[in-house]
């Protein structure tokens, strides 16, 4: 029987493992309400590199959070949305925005500083 302590370790780090690193969440984030194509998260992003922006959509793709849709024409246009079974996370990002709104309001709530 696990400690107390320890109790929901192993979920934390499921969801860590699919969730992690430092793009993920923010891809998602912009994926809440409508599918994009893969220009539209980059000009969202432009922190990212396309490499990395293509590392992260694959990793969500495999691990069943986000679908990629090819269209067939002449140029390759490409467009990611959540799944069904990532829809569920919606609420989780949406309750972590929150979170960090009240985060900044609450320790960045000095003049002058963002």
């Amino acid at each position: 029987m696990p400690e107390k302590e320890s109790e929901g370790t192993e979920y934390v780090q499921a969801t860590l493992k699919v969730l992690g690193g430092k793009w993920k969440i923010l891809i998602l984030w912009h994926l809440r309400d409508e599918a994009k194509r893969f220009s539209q998260l980059k000009r969202l992003i432009p922190e990212i590199s396309e490499k990395m922006l293509t590392q992260q959509l694959r990793e969500l793709e495999s691990d069943g959070i986000v679908s990629r849709f090819a269209y067939p024409s002449k140029s390759l246009k490409v467009e990611y949305s959540f799944t069904d079974y990532g829809r569920s996370l919606v609420p989780v990002l949406q309750a972590l925005c929150e979170w960090g709104e009240d985060h900044l309001k609450l320790h960045c709530a000095t003049p002058g500083k963002p």
